[in-house]
């Protein structure tokens, strides 16, 4: 059902839902032409949705860098190469001779840092004929969902999230990979003062939209002050219940297509079922601003 009769004049564009439980679809908005009231309002609409699609984006790269400085810093990537000529862009490519495909398994970006990812963008260069979608899991609707006893547990705990390669590689559902060609994506190493591990609330309170959201992902290596054995039955229920499809929306890619989410509240999972494919996409992730306070 569409959102139309909601349009305002700070707000003159519809949203229409992308689920039962989150995320919206923007008709009526050129990202490379926006008003700074037209902007708050597509902020609003983030923090409201936590996932937007905007269909029909023609920008350059020039353009692309500019919509995403007004959300805030530009994370560089530790791992990656930018794009040519544009610092803060990635292009993450899939090629018919890949197998792997980069971010397959649920996690929130960055979240093993001080101050982890505030949203990320994606925006489609070239997009197989069918699959390559993202899903994305609303992670208030996952806190909301659980009991109130296990809400009066998680409060009281700190997840233990790891951005160490060879760790991550190590579990079975590794959501660090070194995928894409080589070439388009080649790896470069981190700086040896970066920061690669943290301890973070299982519970997290939004700075916008002030709701709770359950805060773990695939960098969650434990809790912290746990042993691994005490807390795999913990992190393993909370990490099946949030990623249950009524919690989840996705977003079917076309070209020119680009989707911001909002990582605070929101996981995503690349799927990877378009074997034989080719699928070329620009991301830019938008830096933390703030450290994660529990809910």
């Amino acid at each position: 059902m569409s959102e139309a009769a909601h349009l305002t004049p700070n707000r003159p564009f519809e949203v229409s839902p992308l689920s039962g439980s989150f995320g919206g679809e923007v008709r009526g908005v050129d990202l490379g032409q926006l008003s700074d009231t037209l902007f708050d309002a597509v902020y609003d609409a983030l923090v409201e949705h936590q996932v937007l699609v905007f269909r029909d984006q023609k920008l350059t790269p020039e353009q692309y860098l500019a919509f995403a400085k007004r959300w805030g810093g530009i994370h560089q990537h530790p791992f990656m190469k930018d794009l040519e000529g544009y610092p803060g862009i990635l292009e993450i490519v899939k090629t018919e001779n890949d197998v792997k495909a980069f971010g397959n398994g649920w996690h929130s970006d960055q979240m093993f840092v001080e101050k982890p990812a505030k949203c990320t963008m994606l925006y489609a260069k070239e997009v197989p004929e069918r699959g390559g979608d993202t899903m994305f899991s609303n992670m208030y609707a996952a806190y909301d969902g659980l009991s109130d006893g296990m809400k009066a547990l998680v409060h009281e705990l700190k997840g233990w999230n790891s951005g160490d390669r060879a760790k991550l590689r190590a579990r079975k559902n590794d959501v660090v990979r070194n995928s894409g060609t080589p070439s388009e994506m080649a790896e470069r190493q981190p700086p040896s003062d970066m920061q690669t591990e943290t301890a973070h609330p299982l519970v997290r309170l939004h700075k916008d939209s002030r709701r709770k959201a359950l805060y773990l992902g695939g960098h969650t290596m434990k809790l912290d002050g746990f042993t691994n054995e005490e807390s795999a039955p913990i992190l393993g229920y909370l990490k099946a219940h949030s990623a249950m499809p009524e919690y989840t929306c996705r977003v079917n890619w076309e070209v020119n297509s680009l989707t911001i989410w909002d990582n605070r509240c929101v996981q995503h999972y690349a799927v990877n079922d378009y074997q034989g494919m080719r699928r070329r996409m620009h991301r830019i992730t938008i830096a933390g601003d703030e450290v994660p306070v529990s809910g």
